[in-house]
């Protein structure tokens, strides 16, 4: 018969295991990602570094491989072959739910082109979780990923989010927050936006108000940490009076 741990890993399905993990607080993962973690045959990783920071906070001890935009195409046939053959594989970014603005996309993409299952693991997400916290409607909502680097790209995009009727979502960097809030004070100044820094970590903190507002509030405290940027619609509810 074999050992207790094999038969664990035997029990999980063969395939993809998309697993979410805390985006911040490490208490912040479910049971469920707990046991795939600890009896997927391997663990994909954004960055193996990050990802042994909480095994070892939950003391798990896995076999872990990287998993990034650099290496992704060349390491996907080797893990379609495992998937084939029986092996179980957790996917697992840095922080979140993996290919939401994560690596993973283009894997995720094959296992189902070849037949093979994918198995999410919900939990953390940065999206939904700025989302509960804003303020701002919810439902419907657009999320736009990382916004771009380039200034003309990065206007084009958020014109278009402060025309839409619904809320806008981003990751932004701390770096470039203040030249975001600066375009979208020329196109509407009282338009009414939220900044989610650090969430769920010590530090969170949620800043709302009228563009003009948080740019003259960043351009005094530049921010530090990881950013999520919301937009509201352009019709605001007569709920919202901030």
């Amino acid at each position: 018969m074999p050992p207790p741990d094999e038969q664990e890993r035997r029990s999980l399905e063969p395939g993809l295991h998309i697993v979410a993990t805390p985006i911040g607080n490490l208490r912040d993962v479910t049971h469920r990602a707990l046991e795939v973690l600890t009896h997927a045959t391997t663990i994909a990783c954004e960055d193996t570094r990050h990802t042994v920071r909480l095994l070892q906070n939950y003391q798990i001890r896995n076999h872990l491989i990287s998993l990034n935009e650099h290496n992704e195409a060349r390491r996907i046939p080797e893990m379609l072959s495992q998937m084939a053959n029986g092996a179980a594989i957790a996917l697992v970014s840095d922080a979140g739910t993996p290919t939401v603005s994560d690596p993973g996309q283009r894997l995720a993409q094959a296992t189902v082109a070849a037949g093979l299952r994918l198995h999410p693991v919900p939990g953390p997400s940065a999206v939904l979780t700025a989302l509960s916290g804003s303020g701002l409607p919810v439902t419907p909502f657009y999320f736009g990923g990382f916004l771009p680097h380039k200034k003309g790209a990065r206007g084009t995009e958020l014109g278009a989010a402060i025309q839409r009727d619904c809320t806008s979502v981003y990751f932004e960097s701390p770096y470039r927050i203040v030249s975001t809030l600066e375009i979208i004070a020329e196109l509407a100044p009282d338009h009414r936006v939220v900044v989610g820094r650090e969430l769920t970590k010590r530090f969170e903190e949620f800043q709302r108000g009228a563009a003009h507002f948080l740019l003259k509030h960043y351009t005094n405290k530049p921010p530090k940490g990881e950013i999520t940027l919301l937009i509201a619609p352009n019709e605001l509810p007569k709920w919202i009076t901030w």
